[in-house]
């Protein structure tokens, strides 16, 4: 395991990792809360559903937002905001006001886009790129399979469709190669109650490896990637974010890993399997349910949880009607009221299906409803995920703003607090997510 001649960042490496590829490791010991890596996007796009509330170039939330003269489609903070942004913009200004509704490709062809732009504009290493260059990123090619080789081929058809004027094209061989590097290393950015912003490719903190035990966590600040300790570091210990939701047991957790990244995980956690009893906790019951009964809930739970997401796609975010949210509430209350005769409200197949109800009951603004919900998963969360999770922040955080949206002010700021607390760790103490809610605070 010897260091790699590779460029270094303060305090940290990157090296050949056993078994993992390239990896990054301490080279001295950072503290709980410490900021080890920032990194700025190589390229990133904000999701059209933020446009007018975010700004498309930092991504920052404001009101008051000038929006572009040509497209009118996006938004920025102020004049020296959307020239910086003009390069990427660019790409996709002319093509929208042509579209206009039909324009429609998605994030990932967005970002293949700017990242074909921006390998032909900046050829040279980037300020995103001291650790690992985007033309080294994994693509995992030879672990495609048909459908996703096929889903590929249709980004490749809609990048040509939508995008023409500005791009260079590689040859398709080339293209599926770049769009399976995306697919692999590609973030999500949220927000602090981890609602969807966008997507980026940032080079330095992709080189991170996969552990549920992880001992950092990323978050974002704008187009910037911050890396920070959630537990005490030594120097030579390798450095784990984790890619994927922990909530879930580890056979679910590695079937997620194989399809999205190619790869099990062999953590302590999927080794031992030690949470795994409380994660699917059953029913207390004179009779307790058989390990069949058992056995065909799970499965039941893994199939209404993939039909609730195909059914948000179609109904909650295409259409935005109150019938089809109905529709998904209701979906979410048939199904635990069957699981919840052999699972416990802490399970976490229970718990998925709950964060959906709340989810629903806040978009249509039942505070009461959205708050019951809220109050069951809480606690279970806290045990389930590890410490300083941003799922657990995320909810008391709504959590807090529902009490003091009801009136509630004893108990909005109890959970304000919590949600900070953890966030101190995770964001950092001046982030200005922390500040807004300390201001909500102030406010109330």
């Amino acid at each position: 395991m010897r260091s790699e001649a590779r460029p270094q960042l303060s305090g940290l490496e990157r090296f050949a990792s056993a078994g993992k590829g390239r990896g990054l490791r301490a080279r001295r010991r950072f503290a709980v809360g410490e900021l080890l890596l920032s990194c700025p996007a190589y390229v990133a796009v904000l999701t059209v559903s933020e446009r007018g509330s975010h700004c498309d170039g930092c991504f920052a939330r404001k009101e008051g937002l000038s929006k572009c003269g040509r497209c009118k489609q996006a938004f920025y903070c102020n004049v020296e905001c959307q020239k910086e942004d003009w390069p990427m913009h660019k790409l996709e200004c002319a093509s929208m006001c042509t579209f206009g509704q039909n324009w429609q490709p998605s994030e990932t062809v967005r970002l293949t886009a700017r990242i074909l732009a921006k390998q032909k504009t900046h050829p040279e290493r980037t300020q995103s790129e001291k650790l690992l260059a985007v033309k080294e990123f994994e693509s995992h090619l030879d672990k495609l399979d048909n459908e996703k080789r096929e889903l590929i081929q249709n980004d490749i058809a809609a990048l040509h469709h939508f995008y023409s004027k500005h791009l260079d094209y590689p040859d398709n061989a080339a293209l599926v190669v770049l769009f399976a590097q995306v697919n692999c290393n590609g973030f999500t950015i949220e927000d602090e109650e981890l609602s969807h912003l966008g997507s980026a490719i940032f080079p330095d903190v992709a080189l991170m490896n996969h552990s549920c035990c992880p001992n950092v966590i990323v978050t974002y600040k704008g187009t910037l990637a911050e890396v920070r300790a959630v537990r005490e570091i030594e120097p030579g210990e390798e450095i784990f974010s984790s890619y994927i939701d922990l909530l879930y047991p580890t056979e679910d957790r590695n079937d997620r890993l194989r399809d999205s990244y190619f790869f099990s995980c062999d953590c302590r956690e999927c080794t031992t399997k030690e949470k795994d009893k409380e994660k699917l906790e059953i029913c207390k019951l004179n009779d307790p349910p058989s390990a069949e009964t058992v056995k065909d809930m799970i499965k039941y739970a893994r199939n209404v949880i993939e039909e609730f997401r195909r059914a948000k796609h179609y109904k909650y975010i295409l259409c935005l009607t109150l019938t089809p949210l109905v529709e998904l509430l209701e979906i979410c209350e048939l199904s635990l009221e069957k699981m919840g005769a052999v699972f416990e409200d802490s399970n976490v197949y229970m718990l998925h299906m709950m964060y959906q109800a709340m989810g629903v009951c806040l978009y249509v603004q039942d505070w009461e409803g959205a708050l019951c919900y809220g109050q069951k998963i809480i606690r279970p969360y806290s045990k389930h995920y590890p410490s300083y999770s941003l799922n657990v922040a995320s909810m008391w955080l709504k959590l807090g703003r529902l009490y003091m949206a009801l009136k509630n002010r004893t108990a909005g700021v109890k959970a304000l607090k919590r949600a900070i607390a953890i966030m101190e760790v995770a964001h950092g103490k001046d982030h200005p997510y922390i500040s807004e809610i300390k201001k909500e605070l102030e406010d109330h």
